[in-house]
């Protein structure tokens, strides 16, 4: 494909549409676990950014509070996580220019 062709890129458009849509579609069911404190606490979160999984220790906490704190942690950290791709998508307008709401 010749880059220095517009109208080349513009009938690959649809191909990478397609290719941006399959990954965006996979981004859910990639996922990642962090760590902290030798393994006493574990955010797992998929590839858009949202917290599947927390896990503290029963020992670093009081029992009765280590259910709530997990929920406080996954919808803090989602909380963030949207206030951040918010930013970068309005930023990412910015740039785009006219093709801005085609891709």
């Amino acid at each position: 494909m010749d880059m220095n062709n517009p109208f080349e890129l513009l009938k690959n458009i649809k191909g990478i549409q397609e290719n941006v849509k399959k990954m965006q579609e996979m981004l859910p069911t990639i996922t990642a676990t962090g760590s902290a404190g030798a393994g006493m606490v574990e955010v797992t979160i998929n590839g858009k950014f949202i917290v599947t999984d927390v896990h503290i220790e029963k020992d670093i906490v009081d029992p009765e509070d280590l259910e709530t704190l997990q929920v406080l942690i996954t919808s803090a950290f989602n909380d963030a996580s949207a206030k951040i791709q918010q930013k970068i998508q309005s930023e990412g307008m910015k740039y785009a220019g006219p093709f801005g709401s085609q891709v």
